[in-house]
């Protein structure tokens, strides 16, 4: 096909020459299994990413020490960022239905290198938590062994790297080979585990209030609506420290939209899903946020939220007070769960992304093989696989610091390539926004505050991270965190600008242009 071809033309030299399915947009058939996807299953997909069991128990500690008893202000206010932001892409969306989403609509607005960029934002983030979800979920597993079968052996082998490595690289290989296969093979496997863990909050949340209500806890305290007022956070670099991490729970809801070309409804239904799945989170995240806090309190001591000892993994430290023992053991059972389902899921937007990047020739053309039989990207599934567990491994032999610290960058990733993905709405709009209240509202003002509040706390976390003591320690006096979040970006713009000199086609703008939905590709 000749550059400047019409709208909706056929694309050919992808997926072996498979003809345009008519999506909103033309962005061009890339082989993938069209009209697979319901509203159900797509609202499971980005419940099922976001793992809110694992999420909770990794931040509530955290997010106590920052702002105290405000953790589920904070909750609420990481929700309004997201909110603006999923209104871009729902626009978006609407208009361009591509699973490269971020990648190829910031691309569209902005141009090749900043879409290059925003495509390794999410590329990279993605990676960093899948090799913390399959580390959690390790964890979560001997832990829950450990306790059917009354054992400290079983339930200490996690703390044997040999074991916890092997464990968490067998776990990221059969998260690849199911994703490998497409989610319509494992659909109901997913149904299954986010049921359990939506199943589970509910009851942790209802005992752990009931046992505050009563009274004859040593560190319960009573509800209060001022926790749900952010205003009363210390100071700015609290909330933005809690935000940050609040932000961090909402992250993944997008695989929604990375499943559009394979959604009944593209157009539509991606973005509905992220809507409901939204709403989902942030309703779990204040009930169980809210019955946590009156069951144990904020205190830095005992059961206390605050409690530096278990704030990484507050779970395991309530599990048994809360639910008793044995039924102890469906909160064990709800993180390996969360964190499984996550593992699959999170292989999803990823390995899309590559593909789409791939079609439009930004990556090597490998990235975009698409197998016959599952429908799936095959070879990007598996090379994502093989970079997590190499990624996992490799920073578990350096340093279990230089873990955390990297945990702690994936912050900025996300905010970067969200932030960029509002913009990129706002402009790629510009000239329709007066066209209705509805269009300038959702299209234009939505997503520029919440571009503006990403960008603000992207900007506060990296003026933080500066100092040495925003982490587990410096490089050359600036602290391992920034030195972390930074470099990872520093590296995608070097990627970027080799891989341009050996295959300038879409650095040029002849295979995806701004303001056009024309792919343009060799015959």
């Amino acid at each position: 096909m000749a550059p400047g071809a019409p709208q909706g033309a056929p694309v050919s030299g992808i997926s072996g020459g498979v003809p345009d399915q008519g999506t909103a947009g033309g962005a061009g058939d890339k082989g993938l299994q069209g009209n697979s996807v319901g509203l159900l299953s797509s609202v499971v997909l980005g419940v099922s990413t976001v793992a809110p069991v694992y999420c909770l128990t990794a931040t509530l500690g955290p997010t106590v020490t920052a702002v105290g008893v405000q953790m589920p202000a904070v909750f609420l206010a990481g929700f309004l960022p997201m909110l603006l932001v999923a209104f871009a892409y729902k626009e978006l969306n609407k208009d361009f239905p591509d699973c490269g989403t971020s990648f190829t609509w910031t691309v569209k607005a902005f141009g090749p290198r900043v879409g290059w960029m925003a495509g390794w934002g999410l590329t990279v983030a993605t990676i960093i938590v899948l090799s913390n979800l399959a580390g959690v979920a390790t964890d979560f597993l001997y832990l829950m062994l450990g306790e059917m079968t009354g054992s400290s052996w079983v339930a200490g082998l996690d703390q044997n790297k040999a074991v916890h490595l092997l464990t968490v690289v067998l776990l990221i290989g059969g998260a690849t080979a199911m994703s490998y296969r497409g989610m319509t093979a494992t659909k109901w496997f997913q149904y299954s585990l986010v049921g359990l863990q939506l199943a589970v909050l509910v009851l942790f949340s209802v005992i752990a209030i009931a046992k505050a209500a009563a009274g004859d806890l040593p560190d319960s305290i009573g509800f209060s609506f001022s926790w749900l007022n952010p205003l009363q956070v210390s100071s700015f670099s609290a909330f933005t420290a809690g935000l940050s991490l609040s932000i961090f729970m909402y992250w993944g809801w997008d695989t929604c939209l990375t499943m559009n070309e394979e959604t009944l409804g593209s157009a539509k239904t991606p973005g509905r899903a992220a809507m409901i799945s939204m709403v989902t989170l942030v309703g779990s995240y204040l009930l169980v946020a809210i019955a946590s806090q009156m069951f144990a309190g904020v205190g830095s001591t005992g059961s206390g939220l605050g409690n530096p000892e278990t704030a990484d993994n507050v779970f395991s430290a309530l599990a048994r007070p809360v639910l008793g023992s044995p039924w102890s053991i469906l909160l064990f059972l709800a993180v390996v769960a969360s964190a499984a389902a996550s593992l699959q899921t999170t292989f999803i937007p990823v390995a899309r992304t590559l593909l789409a990047m791939s079609a439009y020739r930004a990556v090597p053309p490998r990235f975009g093989a698409v197998h016959p039989r599952f429908r799936t990207p095959g070879y990007a599934t598996v090379a994502a696989g093989i970079a997590t567990a190499v990624f996992y491994v490799g920073m578990s032999l350096i340093s279990e610091n230089v873990v955390q610290d990297t945990i702690l960058a994936l912050g900025l990733m996300i905010c970067f390539y969200y932030a960029l993905t509002a913009f990129a709405c706002v402009w790629y709009f510009r000239r329709s926004l007066r066209a209705s209240l509805r269009d300038l509202l959702l299209k234009g003002a939505a997503p520029l505050l919440g571009g503006v509040l990403l960008s603000a706390v992207f900007l506060q976390t990296l003026t933080d991270a500066w100092s040495p003591d925003y982490g587990s320690g410096a490089v050359f006096g600036i602290g391992s965190v920034f030195v972390i979040g930074v470099g990872i970006l520093l590296l995608g713009a070097v990627l970027m600008t080799c891989y341009g000199l050996v295959r300038p086609e879409f650095f040029r703008g002849e295979t995806l242009r701004k303001d056009t939905p024309a792919l343009v590709v060799e015959d």
